[in-house]
């Protein structure tokens, strides 16, 4: 793919306020897709969309642990992404509020 076309893509993904947020709330820890909603203040369904998303372009990678799946940037290989993610306000207060007790 041609790179200008991959930032576009990139880009265009990230223009979601949704999806933004949720890459600033991995930008502190992985997260489960309950705590991600919780935080969003969304269904679990609608989260897991925006996540699909972003895991399709390699943004979000996930590791299951028992029977969560959780979820965490993977932008190592995306240095235009890095840029982006470094610019996001911090989000750990809230993110730290989480009880982490998925249903």
């Amino acid at each position: 793919m041609n790179p200008i076309n991959n930032m576009a893509d990139q880009l265009k993904l990230l223009g979601d306020k949704t999806r933004l947020t949720i890459v600033a709330m991995l930008k502190e820890r992985a997260l489960c897709v309950c705590d991600i909603a919780e935080l969003l203040e969304t269904s679990q369904p609608n989260a897991s969309q925006h996540l699909r998303k972003l895991k399709a372009a390699g943004i979000v990678g996930e590791t299951r642990k028992g029977q969560w799946i959780y979820y965490s940037l993977h932008i190592e290989d995306k240095p235009e992404v890095k840029v982006i993610v470094g610019l996001l306000p911090s989000l750990k207060e809230k993110v730290d509020r989480l009880k982490n007790e998925c249903n």
